[in-house]
């Protein structure tokens, strides 16, 4: 398992932890010549829940992604779509 992949399934195991369908989780990987974007999608009354009181649990997904990305030497970034 390469890199991305495995920050991919951290992403993925993170909201599946957050949500209450986790069947409806999905992550899709884009790359990009400078950012990895993460597009994450999941059941609609779930969206909350990722996006956490002010933004406050998605904001803390993405302080992760750009530790891991720090320690990768690439950068990544998180799109939570509706």
């Amino acid at each position: 398992m390469d890199e991305k992949s495995s920050v991919k399934t951290l992403v993925e195991d993170i909201a599946k932890a957050l949500v209450d369908i986790p069947n409806e989780v999905v992550v899709k990987e884009l790359d990009g010549e400078q950012v990895t974007v993460f597009e994450l999608r999941v059941a609609q009354g779930d969206l909350g829940k990722v996006i956490g009181k002010q933004g406050r649990t998605a904001r803390s997904i993405r302080t992760l992604l750009g530790a891991v990305g720090t320690k990768l030497n690439r950068r990544f970034a998180l799109e939570i779509l509706e």
